[in-house]
């Protein structure tokens, strides 16, 4: 009997991208991903983290999660979930044994990471996949992420690193594992919600590095059918059993390139037979642009950005007056503005506090600071204002 699972993970509900809501795109991607899911006959659908933005989210966001898992158990599926750097794992995990009987598992304790959910791969009685049937099964197993601090001595490791409690969780799952694979074969899928070595970041996650050596190896994953991380915002693959399915929407301009979606196995008593990507439409464009503010706001080349969420990057050797405002009347969507002048003197770009260590005198410091916000050096007569007033400060007694 072949198995379908469909890898998701960073699903962040609840997150904003530069201060714009992202709710209604996220209900999209749940639409999308429950038709998916009833298109291709989906089995089970793993979250590997991360499905919330933050420890405490808001009720609307809440609710946004408690209709997915309802839409997808609808459609045929099983959830199996676990808590990610972002999550609270307790409230994650809270009503995790009411919530299996309706077909979502919670993977959200160190205690339930070596407790599989057992998928029958034989055609026959039903049956739920437990220890005393004989047929080949699917184990899934789901580590949650783990503060390296507060789960060293449970797990028995005596240096806190990423390394070595990923170690110690993998060996737990693969002494599980061997246990049941003693009278029959069993195949197996793990969620994991880590920085494994080969993955390639982007702006929008979190650092996982705090407590010890953030990346982990991925000889730790050998001998799983499988491995569906999360963490890392890319869709990659690290080998052919382990990947990322990357978040399902950009959270960041570094992702601007993206292409958002996850990964689709199929699984029969053999092992895993096939992996192949399952793409998302994104709800809106991401344009990152460069250049002069008349090559912006006159060139034809940028027409598709228009109704973009645009990161704007202008190289104009001194900064134009009113930029944003003009910006956004070719670009409504402009969200983050810089300046990076062409042809720039090297004193351009040294830090402000540099500057003002080498100022020689009040006005220098003045013009520096004008400078500094405007990016372009006061003209002669604005000079002359500044040298004026400090003037006028100086005959009233007033110490600078």
């Amino acid at each position: 009997m072949n198995m379908r699972l469909l890898h998701t993970s960073d699903w962040h509900l609840g997150r904003s991208f530069h201060g714009v809501g992202m709710l209604d795109a996220q209900r999209d991607f749940i639409d999308q991903l429950v038709a998916r899911v009833e298109e291709l006959s989906v089995n089970v659908v793993l979250i590997a983290g991360d499905v919330y933005d933050r420890a405490l989210p808001g009720v609307d966001v809440v609710g946004l999660l408690d209709d997915a898992l309802v839409r997808l158990t609808a459609a045929g599926s099983r959830v199996v979930l676990t808590s990610g750097n972002h999550d609270s794992a307790i409230r994650l995990g809270f009503a995790s044994r009411l919530l299996e009987r309706g077909g979502v598992h919670l993977r959200t304790r160190l205690a339930d990471l070596d407790t599989p959910l057992m998928v029958p791969l034989e055609d026959g009685p039903p049956g739920d996949g437990s220890e005393d049937e004989v047929s080949p099964a699917l184990a899934i197993y789901g580590i949650p992420w783990l503060e390296p601090r507060l789960v060293a001595d449970q797990l028995g490791v005596e240096t806190a690193t990423h390394f070595d409690i990923t170690r110690a969780a993998t060996e737990r799952v693969r002494a599980d594992l061997a246990r049941r694979s003693q009278s029959r074969t069993v195949h197996s899928v793990v969620l994991a919600h880590t920085f494994a070595s080969g993955g390639l970041s982007s702006d929008s996650e979190r650092d996982l590095s705090i407590g010890g050596v953030g990346a982990v190896p991925l000889d730790l994953f050998d001998g799983f059918s499988f491995t569906a991380l999360g963490h890392l915002h890319r869709r990659q693959k690290l080998s052919p059993e382990v990947r990322y399915s990357g978040s399902p929407l950009a959270y960041s301009f570094s992702e601007a390139t993206h292409q958002k979606g996850g990964w689709l196995i199929d699984i029969d008593e053999s092992g895993v037979t096939a992996v192949q990507e399952i793409n998302w439409d994104a709800p809106r464009k991401l344009a990152v642009l460069r250049g002069t503010i008349t090559e912006l706001l006159e060139s034809a080349h940028h027409a598709w950005a228009e109704d973009a969420y645009c990161q704007v990057t202008l190289t104009d050797a001194q900064r134009p007056a009113q930029a944003m405002e003009r910006l956004r009347a070719r670009y409504p969507d402009t969200l983050v503005l810089g300046f990076d002048p062409e042809g720039a003197p090297a004193s351009a770009k040294i830090s402000y506090s540099s500057r003002l260590a080498e100022a020689e005198d009040d006005l220098s410091i003045c013009c520096g600071f004008l400078e500094h916000v405007r990016g372009r050096e006061p003209d002669e007569t604005e000079r002359s204002v500044l040298a004026d007033a400090l003037e006028t400060v100086r005959l009233q007694g007033v110490s600078l």
